[in-house]
């Protein structure tokens, strides 16, 4: 009974949220072909232009994980209209699991993190001295896009899933 009042308030508190936000255009799928832009190390997204084209809306992710509405990352690609699920896919199972045991339809192991990032960030677009080791064919697999670019993670877990095979490993 707890959790379904706490879903009902956080969907209260999003849908509040979403309405003082209605001035932005309505999301759609991204359809530049222009790779996304990189922050500079000492720019943050607020510091940047408001967007003049279209944002995603991942409204509905944010039910549960309110915390990657001011997230780096998160903020960042909505501004470029890529939405949660076009890098987690639909995930509705995920979205309609109110006991948080399904997980997302798409995870990220360490090792499918930049190669993964890459796939729309190309070598040839993000080739500077910041991302030398990243960069390196002898890369060792110990530093990540995210570990500049955003927190994205959650600060706190009540589940916890393998991500390479989606199977649940903690369960509060």
């Amino acid at each position: 009974m707890r959790y379904c009042l706490w879903t009902l308030v956080l969907t209260v508190v999003v849908v509040a949220v979403v309405a003082c936000k209605q001035d932005l255009p309505p999301s759609g799928p991204h359809t530049s072909s222009e790779p996304l832009l990189l922050l500079e190390e000492d720019e943050t997204a607020e510091d940047t232009a408001p967007p003049t084209g279209p944002v995603a809306d991942n409204s509905r992710c944010y039910v549960c994980h309110i915390n990657y509405e001011d997230e780096e990352l998160a903020v960042v690609h909505a501004r470029a209209n890529i939405s949660c699920e076009q890098c987690h896919g639909p995930s509705d199972a995920h979205c309609g699991d109110e006991d948080n045991i399904t997980p997302p339809d798409i995870m990220y192991p360490a090792a499918k993190i930049n190669p993964f990032c890459m796939g729309c960030h190309p070598k040839e677009k993000i080739d500077i001295p910041a991302h030398k080791l990243i960069l390196a064919s002898a890369n060792t697999g110990r530093k990540y896009c995210i570990n500049c670019h955003g927190k994205h993670r959650l600060g706190y877990r009540t589940r916890k899933w393998d991500k390479a095979t989606g199977k649940l490993i903690t369960d509060k």
